[in-house]
């Protein structure tokens, strides 16, 4: 292959394409290029051909038309060791293209504009680079096809020393078309909101692309295999854009309590730390200082808490480190090290620190995504927040104090993030007693007081959904909650804030509810 005879290459994004270029000519290769592509390489001294003079046809139709010509699509698909082929590409006076470097028109940022006409987004979908992608990649034993700028070096490498492998030249063409499918999806979503006017939040056809990040140990258990994969075009804050900076490789079960221990922490304006266990909650806290919040969220259950993942929305400083190191932790999530902190942090070899950069804000979105068994359930993420409770409806006699009212805000949030039925005992910035998962929510409320390390006399209750029977209210009640923030909305509200008022509690109805399944 050190022998390459034609090379193709046009470009929208020219990163790194004079480089490859030249390199390609060093070879010996002839290099055929188009418009833009064309007009940059022969700036920087690369000797090129146009598409036109080679193939004897000019382009045509304002440049719709140039590529897709035999000469460009039978250098690209004739096979060399079919002497047919051979034959009939001598025959017509085709010569065979050897490396073709495209990528495509930039679609989806001409979209993203504000101001992208239909007419401009329609000019920008390339039509002959997915041709030329395909039909090389199709014939990818004869030729090399190059659509990341990431992969010109190894290429030009395997080039000069004769060793691109069927391999390397399988895993350019399964890129190709990983590439064109998506490119391909962008399109026929952008057409359906044309289509129907406006947004389209299910389309009919759900187009995923996530890219392979690692591949796992293992599953969720021992005896499944298990891979973690990125959201592309992704730019929130989150577990899939964190750098792990020391430990052991994640695990399945890493990456899914660290998810939810910093979304959960990002909830908070103050500083928060959570610790999660088994996907829950098992204390959470807000504090004036890192170390201040962990201990606190700590004292909530300390037995679950040994071995968990904790997620901080603050840098962790030194203070906060030589208390994480002072137990057995599996995780840490954090916008930030001090460096004095990452140092004492890494002697525990294995604990993994997970550095996920600013907490910056930028908009949420996107959806929750369920798999079933030959199908998919689709939602929006859990996104609603109660900005003022003070604003909300009161039905019982007797009024939140504001020590009440502060603590259920802080409360509701952390029942937001529990599995459904889901039972929060908290005092004002600091999780008291927390049950979780239990198929009828007195058992979650008698599950709160069971799992409380602390008194719960005066502490609030939030529950993510309705109680449907006074049950639940009286259970709390014994154990001396003294107001209750929750939806409301059950054919029995009225017989639940009766008892809350025979008991005394304040209660707080939200109108919005929290299932977490």
């Amino acid at each position: 292959m050190a022998g390459i005879k034609r090379a193709l290459i046009s470009v929208s994004d020219k990163t790194g394409v004079v480089e490859m270029a030249k390199g390609l000519e060093a070879l010996g290769a002839q290099i055929l290029s188009t418009g833009g592509t064309s007009k940059a390489l022969r700036d920087a001294g690369v000797n090129v051909t146009d598409v036109a003079a080679y193939t004897g046809s000019p382009e045509i139709l304002d440049g719709r038309v140039k590529t897709l010509h035999p000469k460009i699509h039978g250098g690209l698909l004739g096979r060399r060791s079919l002497p047919a082929h051979v034959e009939q590409m001598s025959q017509y006076g085709i010569g065979p293209i050897d490396v073709v470097i495209v990528n495509l028109y930039p679609f989806e940022a001409t979209i993203a504009k504000p101001d992208c006409r239909f007419e401009d987004a329609i000019e920008n979908i390339d039509i002959g680079g997915p041709s030329m992608l395909r039909s090389a990649a199709k014939n990818h034993d004869d030729v090399l096809v190059v659509v990341d700028p990431a992969d010109y070096s190894r290429v030009l490498d395997a080039l000069r020393t004769d060793t691109a492998t069927p391999a390397l030249r399988r895993e350019l063409a399964m890129k190709v078309f990983q590439h064109t499918a998506r490119y391909d999806g962008l399109i026929a979503g952008y057409l359906e909101k044309q289509t129907k006017g406006g947004e389209v939040k299910f389309p009919k056809v759900l187009s995923l692309q996530f890219e392979l990040s690692e591949t796992l140990r293992y599953g969720e258990n021992p005896h499944q295999q298990g891979a973690f994969y990125r959201e592309l075009n992704s730019h929130e804050p989150s577990v899939s854009r964190g750098k792990i900076l020391h430990g052991k490789a994640m695990s399945y079960n890493n990456f899914l309590d660290a998810n939810s221990a910093l979304e959960l922490v990002k909830e908070y304006h103050d500083t928060a730390v959570a610790i999660i266990k088994h996907n829950n909650p098992c204390g959470v806290a807000l504090g004036a200082t890192p170390v201040e919040a962990y201990v606190k969220a700590r004292e909530t259950d300390p037995v679950s808490a040994f071995g968990g993942v904790l997620a901080f929305n603050r840098v962790v400083d030194l203070a906060a480190a030589k208390e994480i190191t002072s137990t057995f932790v599996e995780v840490v999530i954090a916008p930030g090290f001090a460096d004095d902190a990452l140092a004492e942090l890494k002697r525990k070899k294995d604990l993994r620190l997970l550095d996920i950069g600013p907490l910056t804000k930028v908009k949420q979105e996107g959806f929750d995504l369920k798999k079933l068994v030959g199908g998919l359930i689709v939602q929006d993420r859990d996104l609603g927040v109660l900005t003022d409770l003070r604003a909300l409806t009161v039905p019982t006699l007797r009024k939140p104090t504001d020590e009440e009212y502060a603590a259920c805000a802080f409360a509701w949030t952390v029942c937001k993030h529990v599995k459904s039925n889901a039972i929060i005992y908290a005092k004002p910035g600091q999780t008291v007693g927390i049950g979780a998962g239990q198929m009828s929510r007195v058992d979650s409320v008698k599950l709160a007081a069971m799992k409380a390390q602390m008194p719960v006399k005066g502490c609030v209750m939030a529950s993510d959904a309705f109680f449907p029977f006074r049950d639940g209210l009286d259970a709390a009640a014994e154990v001396g909650i003294t107001a209750v923030i929750q939806p409301g909305g059950s054919i029995r509200d009225a017989e639940v804030v009766k008892a809350a008022d025979e008991h005394g509690m304040a209660m707080i109805l939200t109108g919005m509810r929290h299932f977490r399944h």
